[in-house]
């Protein structure tokens, strides 16, 4: 058998094996445990927000007060993910975990949104100039640092005192399987374009004050157009307006796009393969009054209140305006269902 015969034999039998194994497969076991059933449970992943009206979305979720501010100090080099990370600590002595890149105003804009839909995010904020002291050459994003130890671009997600991060969950095993709000959470996902639904992305928080939150941790690869390694994009208005929303609906349930899975020929890496493809069916099956109850709820948002998730990510005026345009279209679609 030729060198080249071998390798074909050994691709079609990748190929067909990644047919053959079922989907999950390859999902990494959640390490969130058990939690508390009854209203318990959806507190820890949802909560009123109560007039949303008057909810200050160019603030966030810290409002005014909380904002970043003041010096900041070096503290490490972070070298988790994909984009580049550092932490700083501020003349207070909090710490804040700086990312750098394309993710930096589309997370800032997102965490925003999904906190005035009523769910728990990380709270983050957008600083277009952020000096540093004691700033090393970094291992990772050194491009966007200038000569003077500047750093250009930053989303800075606060450290809460005394909450810590206990594990992972998993959008298919979880205490809220079947629940309005985690089916609302799901529909937030296709309405912000967020492709990247890795488990790990999921974190549990233990809080100070007691209790649990169920948090997506990582909302950067959003506002941008879903696909695989080469379509897919991050905080790009012109491929977000250019994308489609609602894919089918039925009597009883809507479909929403959402395209992750990689090349056919990517399938050498199994698992891999599965854990992108199996993101798809996240927004699949969504029960239409679910739907309609999230985009009843963020009707409520005015058109200032959207602009400003948008303002407060550092976007431009343009930009602003056309994000803000999708986002309204989006939510009458979910309100007309």
């Amino acid at each position: 058998m030729t060198m080249n015969t071998t390798r074909s034999a050994c691709s079609a039998a990748c190929l067909l094996a990644a047919v053959a194994i079922p989907l999950g497969a390859f999902e990494t076991p959640t390490t969130a445990g058990s939690a508390p059933s009854g209203s318990s449970v959806i507190s820890a992943l949802w909560t009123d927000r109560g007039d949303v009206t008057s909810l200050d979305l160019l603030s966030g979720i810290g409002g005014k007060e909380h904002q970043p501010a003041g010096n900041f100090t070096f503290v490490k080099d972070e070298k988790e993910g994909t984009s580049p990370k550092f932490e700083v600590v501020d003349a207070q002595g909090v710490r804040w975990k700086a990312k750098l890149g394309e993710e930096s105003k589309a997370e800032v804009a997102a965490t925003r949104l999904v906190w005035a839909a009523g769910y728990f995010t990380d709270e983050d904020y957008y600083v277009a100039r952020l000096h540093v002291d004691k700033m090393p050459k970094l291992s990772r994003g050194q491009q966007y640092v200038t000569e003077d130890g500047v750093v250009l671009g930053v989303r800075l997600e606060r450290s809460v005192k005394g909450q810590k991060k206990t594990g992972n969950w998993s959008w298919f095993k979880n205490p809220y399987v079947g629940t309005r709000e985690l089916n609302g959470l799901k529909v937030m996902m296709a309405l912000i374009n967020n492709w990247d639904l890795k488990e790990i992305n999921n974190a549990v928080y233990s809080e100070k004050e007691g209790g649990v939150h169920y948090v997506v941790s990582d909302l950067g690869a959003s506002f941008g157009e879903t696909g695989n390694t080469i379509t897919r994009s991050k905080s790009d208005p012109g491929d977000y307006s250019g994308t489609k929303f609602i894919q089918k609906v039925t009597k009883d349930h809507v479909d929403f796009y959402m395209d992750s899975r990689p090349f056919v020929l990517s399938a050498i890496d199994i698992p891999n393969y599965y854990t992108r493809t199996h993101m798809q069916d996240v927004v699949k099956s969504i029960p239409v009054e679910d739907a309609r109850w999230l985009g009843q709820r963020l009707q409520l948002l005015s058109d200032e209140q959207l602009r400003d998730c948008f303002r407060g990510a550092g976007y431009s005026v343009g930009e602003v305006e056309e994000y803000t345009s999708v986002v309204r279209q989006r939510i009458k679609a979910l309100s007309d269902l």
